[in-house]
């Protein structure tokens, strides 16, 4: 894996291979516990040894800490109420995990913040809305209208943007596979209105 640094306020683009842009790390905690030699130890203090490698497994402190980031398992700002038609609307850090979402409207929604993680935009109207922050790894944009979009430090690894609008999106810092980098450059136009930026430069298109 590797990273393609491009000048301040481009997009970053990561090529990948053989798997995932990247994993989910879990740390367990060692714990070391003494046990002295058997020869000479009464039962009693053999016990006692006993007793405190079963305490330190049960501690929830010294146990193996496990981290458990993904949005799946929260679920505190999942949105249940899910509508084709939802422009304008103040969805900011909103999760929409999985979610079937073709065809929507969520035109000049403000969207700041949400996850989208493995769901389904392909034809979503996006046009004029706030991306920034975005977290939407392996999410179908395919045919989705962003134009006029801002996807400010956007998180988009494995996301597919097949024939997907771009006219004046701004993706400056958003993180983004290399090859569907190439592919938005070789049709990036335009300027956003809300920003200034151009797509074009935003992406980091040489």
């Amino acid at each position: 894996m590797g990273w393609h640094h491009h000048p301040q306020g481009h997009a970053h683009a990561e090529s990948r291979r053989g798997g995932a842009c990247h994993s989910l790390r879990v740390q367990a905690t060692a714990v070391p516990v003494f046990f002295p030699s058997r020869r000479g130890v009464p039962l009693l203090g053999l016990l006692l040894g006993l007793a405190v490698l079963t305490l330190a497994l049960a501690s929830p402190v010294i146990a193996p800490a496990w981290a458990i980031t993904a949005p799946e398992l929260r679920g505190q700002r999942s949105l249940q109420d899910l509508q084709p038609d939802m422009r304008g609307r103040d969805l900011k850090q909103q999760e929409f995990l999985k979610a079937k979402m073709q065809g929507f409207d969520l035109s000049d929604a403000d969207l700041r913040g949400a996850v989208f993680n493995s769901s389904d935009l392909r034809e979503t109207n996006l046009s004029g809305a706030n991306l920034e922050d975005v977290v939407a790894f392996a999410t179908r944009f395919d045919g989705a209208d962003l134009s006029g979009a801002v996807l400010r430090n956007a998180m988009l690894m494995q996301s597919r943007f097949t024939d997907a609008v771009i006219d004046g999106a701004d993706f400056s810092e958003a993180v983004l596979d290399l090859s569907q980098q190439r592919a938005l450059c070789a049709r990036a136009s335009g300027v956003n209105p809300s920003t200034g930026a151009a797509t074009a430069e935003s992406l980091g298109c040489g």
